[in-house]
């Protein structure tokens, strides 16, 4: 059986500028997902970052 071990990642808190169009969009989504609009920024660029091509 796994052991269960908590960990906290370290985050920070940044401010970015969106369009008002996109933050709608985002707005959208995270009401219809039923996840924050943080959670779905955050969610966005990690996918973002791990499939970019160079």
């Amino acid at each position: 059986m796994n052991n269960f071990v908590p960990y906290k990642l370290e985050k920070t808190v940044i401010s970015i500028r969106l369009d008002v169009e996109m933050l709608a969009k985002i707005d959208e989504l995270a009401q219809m997902t039923d996840i924050s609009r943080n959670e779905i920024i955050v969610q966005s660029i990690d996918f973002a970052l791990k499939n970019f091509k160079n």
